[in-house]
Formats: C-alpha cells, sequence, structure tokens
C-alpha cells in the first residue's frame, strides 16, 4: 500500500477524535454526566439556604438585668445611648421581685439571655458561662459606668468609607488565586479519568490495534485527548452556563469583589485555557496509563500513582502560591503538571501578560513529548513492534478506507 493512501497524523488525529466525540456527547451516560453535577450543586445551594434560614431564624442573645427598677431603667438608657457607637445586644431588663436567681434566669426558657447583671449599680454582679463573660464583659462595664454618669468617650468621628485597600485588594487576588487553583484541581480530577476508561474499553474490544495497524498511535493518542477535552469543554460550559445564571439572579447578595489583576475577562479566558493544558497533561498520562493497564480493574491500581502525583501537584501549588518570588514559586511554574496551577494564580495576582504565552508554549511542547512518549511506550509494550501489523494489511486497509470515506464525508 503506498504512503499517499495513509492520513497524515492531523488527518488521523481529526477523525479519532470527532469519533470519540460523537459517540460520548450523543449517549445517554453524557446527559447523566451533565445533569450529576449540577444536581449535587442544587443541593449544596438547597443545604446551604436551609442553614441560612436556620441562622437568622435564632434570636440574639440578650444581656439580661435584674436590678432595683429605676435602675434598670438607667442601663437600659445607658445601653440606648452606646447603642451608636458599639455593637451592643438588646438588654432585657427583669423584674428583680419576681427573684433574681442569675442560675434561674439563664436556665429560663423563657428567656434568650447569655449573661445576667444582679445585684446594684454600686456592687454589679455578672453571671454566666465563663466563655460569655469573657465576651461580653467589657460591654456591660461600659453600660454600668454610663449608667452611673461616669463620664464615658461619646466622640463621633467623621468617617470616609473606601471600597478596597491594598491590603484588602491583595487578600481578595490571593483568594481568588487559591479559588482557581481548587476549582481547576477539582475539574482536572473529575474529567480526566474519562480518558482511562475510554481507551481501555477500546483495547479490551480489540479496537486499539486495528487502530493502531491503521494509523500512528500518535495520532490515536492525540485524537481521544482532545475528544475528550472537547467534552469536557462542553460539559463545562454548560455548568458554567448555569453557574452564570445563578450568579446573575443572586448579584445583589454578593459582596463587592476586587478584580484579578489581568481583569476577569482575561482571567476567565485563561482559565479556560490553563484547565485545557493541565487536563492534556494529566490526560496524556492517564492515556498511557490505560494503555498498559490489561483491565478495567488493574487501571485501579495502576492509576493510583498518577492520582497521587496530581495531589502532591495541588499541595506544590497551593504552598507556592503564597510565596511570590521565591525559588518554590517559581519551580512550580516552570515544573509542567503544575505550570497551569501556577499561571492560573499568577493571572489573579500579578498583570504581566507575556508569561502566559511562554507558559502555555512551554505547557503545548510538554503534551507533545508525553503523547510521544506513551505512543512509543504502548507500541514497544502491548504491540510488541515499532511498526505494528504486517500480518494485519487486510485490516488496514479496511480501516483505511473506513477513515478515508470519514474525512470526506466531514
Amino acid at each position: 500500500m503506498s504512503n499517499s493512501a495513509r492520513l497524515s497524523l492531523w488527518q488521523a488525529a481529526w477523525v479519532i477524535a470527532r469519533r470519540d466525540f460523537t459517540a460520548i456527547v450523543f449517549s445517554k451516560v453524557f446527559l447523566l454526566f451533565l445533569v450529576g453535577p449540577l444536581f449535587f450543586l442544587a443541593i449544596s445551594a438547597g443545604g446551604g439556604l436551609v442553614g441560612a434560614t436556620a441562622a437568622e431564624s435564632i434570636d440574639e442573645p440578650q444581656i439580661g438585668v435584674a436590678l432595683p427598677a429605676a435602675q434598670n431603667a438607667a442601663v437600659a438608657e445607658a445601653a440606648a445611648q452606646l447603642r451608636p457607637l458599639i455593637d451592643l445586644p438588646e438588654v432585657k431588663q427583669i423584674d428583680p421581685s419576681a427573684g433574681a436567681d442569675p442560675a434561674a434566669l439563664l436556665d429560663d426558657k423563657d428567656y434568650n439571655l447569655s449573661v445576667v447583671l444582679t445585684g446594684s449599680l454600686a456592687d454589679p454582679l455578672l453571671s454566666g458561662p465563663e466563655r460569655a463573660i469573657e465576651r461580653r464583659q467589657g460591654e456591660v462595664a461600659m453600660i454600668v459606668g454610663a449608667a452611673r454618669g461616669t463620664p464615658v468617650p461619646q466622640a463621633r468621628l467623621t468617617t470616609n468609607t473606601t471600597e478596597t485597600s491594598v491590603i484588602s485588594e491583595r487578600a481578595a487576588q490571593d483568594g481568588t488565586a487559591r479559588g482557581g487553583i481548587v476549582l481547576l484541581f477539582m475539574l482536572t480530577m473529575l474529567l480526566a479519568g474519562m480518558v482511562l476508561s475510554n481507551l481501555v474499553e477500546e483495547k479490551g474490544n480489540k479496537i486499539i490495534e486495528i487502530l493502531a495497524a491503521a494509523i500512528p498511535m500518535d495520532a490515536v493518542f492525540v485524537g481521544k485527548l482532545f475528544a475528550m477535552l472537547g467534552v469536557s469543554i462542553l460539559g463545562l460550559a454548560v455548568w458554567g452556563g448555569v453557574a452564570g445564571v445563578i450568579l446573575f439572579l443572586g448579584a445583589s447578595a454578593l459582596p463587592p469583589i476586587p478584580a484579578p489583576a489581568v481583569g476577569w475577562p482575561l482571567f476567565f479566558t485563561l482559565f479556560v485555557i490553563y484547565f485545557a493544558m493541565a487536563y492534556l497533561l494529566i490526560g496524556s498520562i492517564f492515556l498511557t496509563v490505560g494503555s498498559m493497564a490489561p483491565t478495567v480493574r488493574d487501571v485501579q491500581t495502576i492509576s493510583l500513582p498518577a492520582t497521587i502525583l496530581q495531589l502532591l501537584i495541588f499541595f506544590l501549588a497551593n504552598f507556592a502560591v503564597g510565596q511570590p518570588g521565591s525559588a518554590i514559586e517559581i519551580g512550580a511554574a516552570i515544573f509542567p503538571l503544575s505550570s497551569p496551577y501556577m499561571m492560573l494564580a499568577r493571572a489573579a495576582k500579578e498583570g504581566v501578560l507575556w508569561w502566559h504565552l511562554v507558559a502555555i508554549v512551554w505547557q503545548i511542547l510538554w503534551v507533545a513529548i508525553f503523547v510521544k512518549v506513551g505512543a512509543n511506550l504502548f507500541r514497544r509494550t502491548v504491540l510488541k513492534s515499532g511498526g505494528a501489523g504486517r500480518d494485519t494489511a487486510t485490516k488496514r486497509k479496511g480501516l483505511l478506507a473506513l477513515l478515508n470515506a470519514a474525512s470526506l464525508r466531514s
């Protein structure tokens, strides 16, 4: 068969990618794949709403005051004067004639008391649990002092509220960087496993050997990687659209968030790019692992080191993001597997753009290296051949005709 009859690497990769992408997207399992995380998010949001409602329904603890009647009124008036200056809980006046036993008042379910002030203004006694007393002692002392007529600072200051400061902006950008790393890690962990199952299934059905006999193994690896990446990005688009609608509807309830150093539009764009690079990097490793595993059961054992490696990369990136400019931060940005995480963090904290162009080219180079190494390992260990297929001329001819026909239909 002439070399001109063979598809080029990129043509063959495109046919493989289109075949896998179409088979997955138009399957019923893919619908469950899309709905599963949304269902989980809906349950989480519902739980958070229930928790917030429950927290709001809990009454604020009060300070009980069981002094003689005139002194009770003086304490209440002093608390009203101090409340504009400091955050004070509600003061609950209790008639001391009904019995001023502090323990009984604190246990009385008709009240909601954290501490109780008894005795008199001249000799006050504050009762309550130790932690409650530590929290309220200073406030009660100010109230008693004001009720006695002791001079209390009452100066009102003119205030000038600013939206942010350097410290708050840096703290917010650091939070954005760490949040981006966590989200990138979770999505990669969730989606990269599809590469393993897909390849192992076709390997068990001997389809992968037929493909390897007709087209370069590199093309098979590249096609499957980009097919799974396309499926993942489609899932991200659906989930991101739903999350965007939720955020848009609840925007009024969100506090103002300082923008990352490169701005939100470019940050989201870089997030998608670095997700793709992180997926391709770890996916090429998983693809190699899947090609080595004889059965699906063996995948779980063989893929464990790759999963542990991914966890170590996540911990490295989280540690390095707090060490800007250090050797470990620079090393994590250069190391190919952690580079997408660190560069996304840099996009949140620093606005230098040429770094990202260099990093993306660097990561693409390592994807090519990982794919080449994985394909060579598969040929040498599984196919036991560099050329793969002198005795499969008939299979090659039929499959090549099929691939050519598929490319012509496109």
